[in-house]
């Protein structure tokens, strides 16, 4: 949804969902959920990833090598 946020301006929602083939109320629906638990642990954990990530030798390390 983000990436529909930040082209919304310039294309409007119904174009955008259009090509990406989901109905505008797909995208309308989203906007008033709150966040899923997922998304919130997702959240919470991105700071220490980033972390991992970057000091690790210019970014060696994969998505599978973080994860463990």
């Amino acid at each position: 949804m983000r990436y529909i946020d930040s082209r919304k301006s310039r294309w409007g929602v119904e174009p955008i969902c259009r090509v990406l083939q989901f109905a505008p109320s797909t995208y309308y629906a989203t906007r008033g959920r709150p966040p899923s638990a997922r998304q919130v642990s997702d959240d919470a954990l991105k700071p220490e990833i980033v972390r991992v990530h970057e000091s690790n030798c210019d970014g060696v390390y994969g998505a599978k090598k973080i994860w463990k």
